[in-house]
């Protein structure tokens, strides 16, 4: 599991970080048992562009060069 930082906890919050995210309905079904719990919730996911995805691709080497169409089905394809 990547490691994910939160800022700006407030008083009387819980950060909790799991290695197994298939307990993650489990560990939040326990967490919200407890006296005292108000909420338990899990943070969203920053959403990234689909320019911050190619840029991410070009630096990862996920690019083809191809003469044409058919070129590139065949780099693609094998």
């Amino acid at each position: 599991m990547e490691a994910r930082t939160m800022t700006n906890l407030q008083d009387g919050m819980l950060l909790v970080r799991i290695s197994d995210m298939s307990m993650l309905k489990d560990i939040k079904k326990a967490i919200s048992m407890v006296k005292g719990v108000e909420n338990v919730t899990q943070p969203r996911r920053k959403r990234i562009s689909a320019y911050e995805r190619s840029l991410r691709d070009l630096e990862e080497g996920r690019v083809y060069e191809a003469k044409d169409v058919d070129d590139l089905f065949k780099q693609c394809l094998g």
